[in-house]
């Protein structure tokens, strides 16, 4: 007789050909990235509730439930949704997780930081949602999207020196994802050595020191904050900065830069690389790109 459990491991046979699919049917997440990779997947009938900041996909916002900010929920309506999944992102949410548990919700974590860790999640949010091959094949396609952008970066003969503010006060440089996208995107940070710092608070940077980095592309997403262009061109010390000298200064939404999930290896990936190249070829910019 053949095993029982299905490749995927989403189901179980019972008696002769009959299958029984045990993964969750209502959802919660606490975050967007579970949401648009839920949805992506054919799911959206799953979730019952969202995080108040999602937009991906369009119009999620106006069909389900928003129960959630980044680091505060609204308990009883989580619990009075009657989820078997909550899902979340950061250990920023371990305290709603833990409150959550206590009220007898079953919670799924992650705490993605690097490229290689966001297609991770995609593929494991989709095998605890019974869509195992589905999402294993999507993040694989992702991540060859990722190789086919370095290797045509790889052939820009000169790779621009990227800044990434993350925070303007105190001045926050990227979380470890962005600046891969970065390298991928054919641009060089200018603080690889904080490439390992999940923490903000571990990636403060001194104004004089960034100046003396000589960044020639500033790129900056205030974390859902409208990034103020001209306080960056006006700051002390700055005047000999080639991204101020050249006008470099470029704002990226942060639903698309700073959310570790699909957007970020998609449309915040070509936002970027717009903007390296343009460097690299030295071309002019078009307008800034607003949230």
């Amino acid at each position: 007789m053949s095993s029982n459990a299905r490749p995927d491991g989403a189901s179980i046979r019972l008696g002769y050909g009959a299958y029984v699919d045990r993964s969750p049917r209502r959802i919660v997440c606490l975050t967007e990235e579970p949401t648009e990779i839920l949805c992506h997947l054919g799911l959206e009938d799953r979730i019952v509730g969202i995080s108040g900041f999602s937009i991906r996909p369009k119009g999620i916002s106006r069909r389900k439930p928003k129960i959630s900010a980044f680091t505060s929920a609204r308990y009883d309506a989580i619990v009075a949704l009657d989820p078997d999944l909550v899902i979340g992102f950061s250990d920023l949410q371990a305290d709603l997780a833990a409150e959550l548990i206590r009220r007898g919700v079953q919670v799924a974590i992650f705490n993605q930081r690097s490229l290689d860790q966001i297609l991770g999640a995609i593929a494991t949010i989709g095998a605890l949602a019974g869509r195992a091959a589905e999402a294993s094949a999507w993040a694989d396609s992702l991540a060859t999207r990722l190789e086919d952008m370095r290797a045509r970066t790889h052939t820009f003969e000169r790779r621009p020196r990227v800044y990434f503010e993350e925070w303007p006060d105190p001045m926050i440089s990227g979380i470890r994802w962005v600046e891969e996208l970065v390298s991928v995107a054919g641009g060089d940070p200018v603080f690889p050595e904080l490439l390992e710092k999940g923490l903000a608070r571990d990636r403060i940077v001194d104004p004089a020191c960034v100046a003396s980095r000589a960044p020639d592309l500033i790129l900056a997403s205030w974390c859902g904050k409208k990034v103020d262009i001209a306080s960056i061109r006006s700051r002390p010390g700055w005047g000999d900065v080639p991204a101020l000298v050249n006008d470099r200064i470029v704002e990226l939404r942060s639903s698309e830069v700073l959310q570790p999930g699909p957007a970020a290896l998609t449309d915040g990936l070509d936002a970027i690389a717009a903007a390296i190249e343009a460097v690299a070829q030295g071309r002019p910019f078009g307008p800034p790109r607003r949230r």
